[in-house]
């Protein structure tokens, strides 16, 4: 199926000096993007706003500096228009049009962030960094290399199942089933289990399933 190679904000190889920005101070503007955006509202009606619209300013154009498409911002956008239309049309209602401006602002900000982030580090560098964090944790018995695994297992899986749902929506329209919903989730039901089959499979053979309850996982490095 060629959905299944769909990519969701997936990483754009390039040079600009936000790809040269370490992870961490990437994650620290992404960090101070969200707090920003959900303490502006504590001042004034007003000047809120004026924060989380400068805020959003500063996102599309470190979208820009990060040399990404154009197309790639408004795809964000584009997934969420609805949700974004629903949020501003209740909060318009309850609270005006500048608060509406401000909720769904600070929305789009931190989505926006957030695609920067993961458009600009590569994967590998996004799980080792996951895997730093958790790792002072694993004094509490968590285990930092299956933890990457399992965000890694679910990056791929995301577009599969997005891509599932665009190839079968495809499949039933060319036969006239578009309005059949059994013709457009069934097969994706089938696939997705499949996939997740094929992908446990190979996780087994490569040693890498499910601990075993009796004997407990052990660390790679502590077999050595």
């Amino acid at each position: 199926m060629r959905g299944h190679a769909h990519l969701v904000a997936g990483y754009v190889p390039g040079h600009s000096p936000v790809h040269r920005l370490p992870l961490w101070l990437k994650a620290v503007l992404l960090l101070a993007v969200a707090v920003l955006c959900l303490a502006s509202p504590a001042v004034s009606v007003a000047a809120g706003a004026a924060v989380t619209t400068a805020v959003l300013l500063v996102v599309v154009a470190g979208h820009a500096l990060a040399g990404l498409p154009r197309g790639r911002l408004w795809r964000a956008v584009r997934l969420m228009l609805v949700f974004l239309v629903l949020i501003a049309a209740y909060q318009w209602w309850q609270n005006g049009a500048v608060v509406a401006w401000q909720v769904v602002a600070a929305i789009v900000a931190t989505v926006l962030a957030s695609n920067i982030l993961t458009a600009t580090t590569p994967v590998d560098e996004l799980l080792d960094g996951l895997a730093a964090v958790v790792r002072p944790l694993e004094r509490l018995g968590a285990d930092p290399e299956r933890f990457s695994l399992t965000v890694a297992l679910m990056l791929r899986s995301i577009p599969f199942v997005i891509g599932a749902f665009s190839d079968v929506r495809d499949a039933a329209r060319a036969r006239g089933l578009e309005r059949n919903l059994l013709a457009r989730s069934l097969p994706v039901v089938i696939a997705t289990v499949g996939y997740a089959r094929a992908t446990g499979e190979a996780l087994s053979a490569r040693g890498l399933g499910d601990p075993d309850p009796a004997e407990g996982w052990h660390h790679p490095a502590s077999t050595q």
